[in-house]
């Protein structure tokens, strides 16, 4: 028996008015795979990620999370998708570990993993802080830690990297690869070649069209030519 798919798009396309961001785009993300989307910026990186999630609406095509249709109103997808968007969102009032308590009162965490994903974050001196005192990258962090801190089975990242050191590049890429060991499917877009080469996969677009799919040293290798 081959990998059990448990995401799929399917000829999915989207427009913006004239600006045609998707065209017939078909992806297949199975339980436990890491898969890096690439491309230049207004590739159409970001829209597919939030069809994927079910965020936004296809024009036409299909996309369908673990056998049935993919929208962010199902119960299954909130309890079962973690995102970290490309439109960062927090409280200003609360501090770091406030957050992360809300997402462990939310999906019924034990409240000893707040500190767990503090330290892999590096964000364990930083509890007490808000918002507005943490650099962007800290910042980029807390959203890091509130999408591992949930349970989940699809993890939806867009340029995770961001605002981020290379030292906290680097790491982010081990916790990619971990995600996909621990049976966490990983979908992602990214401009760095270190983090893509943590994916199983890459999938590169250019002009919202997939013009390469395979294995990431592959794609990455020929896209260095």
């Amino acid at each position: 028996m081959g990998p059990v798919v448990l995401l799929r798009a399917t000829g999915v396309s989207r427009s913006y008015g004239e600006r045609v961001a998707l065209r017939a785009v078909r992806l297949e993300v199975a339980r436990g795979e890491r898969v890096a989307l690439m491309g230049p910026n207004g590739s159409g990186k970001s829209t597919l990620l939030r069809i994927a999630a079910g965020r936004e609406r296809p024009d036409a095509g299909t996309v369908a999370f673990d056998g049935a249709p993919m929208t962010e109103d199902d119960p299954r997808v909130r309890a079962r998708v973690a995102v970290v968007a490309d439109t960062p969102s927090w409280y200003p009032d609360l501090t770091v570990r406030q957050h992360l308590e809300l997402v462990a009162v939310a999906h019924g965490v034990a409240p000893e993993e707040i500190d767990t994903v503090l330290r892999d974050l590096r964000l364990h001196g930083h509890g007490d802080s808000v918002p507005a005192a943490l650099s962007s990258g800290q910042l980029q962090s807390l959203l890091l830690a509130a999408a591992l801190l949930r349970p989940r089975d699809l993890l939806v990242l867009d340029e995770p990297e961001q605002r981020l050191d290379p030292g906290a590049r680097r790491r982010l890429a081990g916790i990619v690869r971990a995600q996909g060991e621990h049976g966490t499917a990983v979908l992602y877009a990214t401009h760095h070649r270190e983090l893509a080469g943590a994916a199983h996969r890459v999938v590169l677009l250019e002009d919202g069209e997939v013009v390469a799919d395979g294995p990431a040293d592959e794609v990455l290798a020929g896209a260095r030519r």
